[in-house]
């Protein structure tokens, strides 16, 4: 049997005081990869950043003239991977880079092309915060028009098999996308299986972007997801 690929996405917009620290880790991971960097229009100086680290690693740098926005740069991402398994990454170590070595060796272990595996904060040991109560809302809300048992949707980490693309077609522009990969993966009667990651939660005042907003469309994403056959 030929070794399994996974390919890495990592969505980038204006993140120029972690890249140099951050992206190491993930070029540096032990497995069969592909890294693949969408730098979605960033405005202060992750672009030059990147094009020094390309220079000491092995990844493919695409560059987006606009900040289009999560959803947009992890779609153009996903237009370039040839693993057989590919995951989001975020750039900003709210996420620890060896869990993804554990997710990748979860799936391969069970080789099911109708199987996504989740890495869940949530999990075992979850932290109350308004992020957190946020997420158990939309979550449960998941698990009822859904009917699925999950703890932690909206994760970033979710490794989903490369052939799932064909069923799925996503067009979330914003994190709204992060729903939309759920809901259309259960839709398409696609197990998904959790993990318990560890979880590092950054605050605004160190560049996290999600925003109240950003909830009130997962809601809308969600419900307009189960009203669509």
């Amino acid at each position: 049997m030929s070794e399994k690929l996974l390919s890495i996405i990592i969505p980038i917009y204006n993140e120029d005081r972690i890249v140099a620290a951050s992206l190491p880790a993930i070029f540096k991971l032990d497995i069969p990869k592909e890294v693949i960097i969408i730098n979605d229009g960033s405005t202060d100086d992750t672009q030059p950043i990147l094009q020094a680290l390309a220079a000491k690693y092995d990844f493919r740098l695409i560059n987006q003239a606009t900040n289009q926005g999560k959803g947009a740069a992890i779609k153009r991402g996903l237009e370039e991977i040839k693993g057989d398994y590919f995951i989001i990454c975020d750039a900003d170590l709210e996420y620890e880079p060896n869990d993804i070595i554990y997710l990748f060796s979860e799936i391969l272990k069970i080789d099911n092309d109708r199987l996504a595996i989740y890495g869940s904060r949530f999990l075992n040991r979850p932290t109350l915060s308004f992020h957190y109560l946020v997420n158990f809302f939309l979550t449960k809300l998941t698990n009822i028009l859904f009917r699925s048992r999950l703890t932690d949707m909206e994760t970033c980490f979710k490794l989903i098999p490369a052939t799932a693309l064909k069923k799925i077609k996503l067009s979330g522009q914003r994190f709204e996308i992060e729903p939309e990969i759920t809901a259309k993966l259960l839709k398409a009667d696609y197990q998904i299986r959790e993990f318990s990651i560890k979880y590092h939660r950054r605050g605004y005042h160190e560049g996290k972007k999600i925003k109240a907003r950003d909830g009130l469309l997962a809601i809308k994403t969600l419900l307009k997801e189960r009203l669509i056959k």
